[in-house]
């Protein structure tokens, strides 16, 4: 186990072949499950090895939002030799708030219906792995805020995957933009995949490490505890398992994005070549200094 601890703002990294590629790539929309579509990117020279697979789900507060989010992102990684997917998955909180006035049980099956959305995604593309030529072996999920915690559920709640997925699958690695997890004791040495996370310590929606949801009071209907990126990686570093943790001293709900952009994209490239790819299974913790809000961050790692 490689455990690394960057300072600083901008981290450099020296990549392989498989981050200079530029290939062709051909796009796809098909439903894969009731009225849920997906688009579908994938290298368009054919050859006899097989790709590995990242999906990708869309935030929006479980309310909003498109898949054509992550467009740019998987044709970013489908033109390194991926076969990516941006999903579609039940807005079941439209025209709702997910927030503070929202019963918690209602928060529960919205994040566990996301979930087995993903997983069914997931299933169909698994099907259809000859047509593509995807590795089943090589299964990547990543999302962004609502999308997060729905990539997070979905690989680490094994009821989210009941009826949906082989029994003993497991995803070959999960990427979350400010995500945040119901239960932290999901998380164990059998359980545990790679795990890349993204967030900002001031993040005032979801929780950077242990908070109540939207930072709701104990008296609100929608009090919940969730577990967000540092709860996350002070977890896999106790079961001594990877992850690549970047911490945004100062930031806020931004990382939701943020990691998409042509900035900080390296970072993800890094993770799915070393810690996916070359299963490497470093502990790396990367805060970022530079980047100031209105609140303090209280952690050690962001100094004064």
């Amino acid at each position: 186990m490689k455990c690394l601890f960057f300072v600083g703002g901008i981290v450099l990294m020296s990549f392989s072949s498989f981050a200079t590629q530029n290939l062709e790539i051909e796009h796809r929309t098909m439903v894969y499950e009731d009225t849920l579509a997906l688009d579908i990117f994938y290298p368009k020279q054919k050859d006899n090895e097989l790709k590995p697979l990242l999906i990708y789900v869309h935030g929006g507060g479980f309310s909003g939002g498109n898949r054509d989010r992550g467009i740019d992102y998987c044709e970013y990684f489908a033109g390194k030799g991926w076969v990516t997917a941006t999903i579609s998955y039940h807005l079941t909180m439209k025209d709702q708030s997910f927030s503070c006035g929202q019963a918690v049980q209602n928060k529960i099956n919205t994040l566990l219906t996301a979930a087995q959305n993903v997983n069914q995604a997931t299933a169909f593309l698994l099907e259809k792995s000859e047509q593509f030529n995807i590795d089943p072996s090589t299964v990547v999920i990543a999302g962004s805020s609502a999308g997060a915690e729905a990539v997070l559920q979905a690989a680490y709640w094994k009821k989210s995957q009941e009826n949906i997925l082989a029994d003993g699958f497991k995803y070959a690695g999960v990427v979350s933009m400010a995500g945040a997890i119901l239960d932290q004791n999901w998380i164990t040495p059998d359980a545990a995949i790679p795990t890349a996370l993204f967030h900002g310590t001031c993040d005032p929606l979801v929780p950077f490490a242990t908070a109540a949801h939207h930072y709701c009071s104990p008296d609100d209907t929608g009090f919940m505890m969730f577990f967000g990126s540092h709860t996350i990686a002070e977890k896999l570093h106790s079961v001594n398992r990877g992850y690549y943790f970047v911490s945004s001293c100062g930031g806020g709900h931004e990382w939701a994005g943020r990691p998409m952009n042509e900035e900080y994209r390296y970072m993800t490239a890094d993770f799915l070549e070393k810690d996916v790819l070359q299963k490497q299974a470093r502990q790396i913790h990367i805060p970022l200094k530079y980047q100031v809000k209105d609140c303090q961050p209280e952690f050690d790692f962001c100094g004064q």
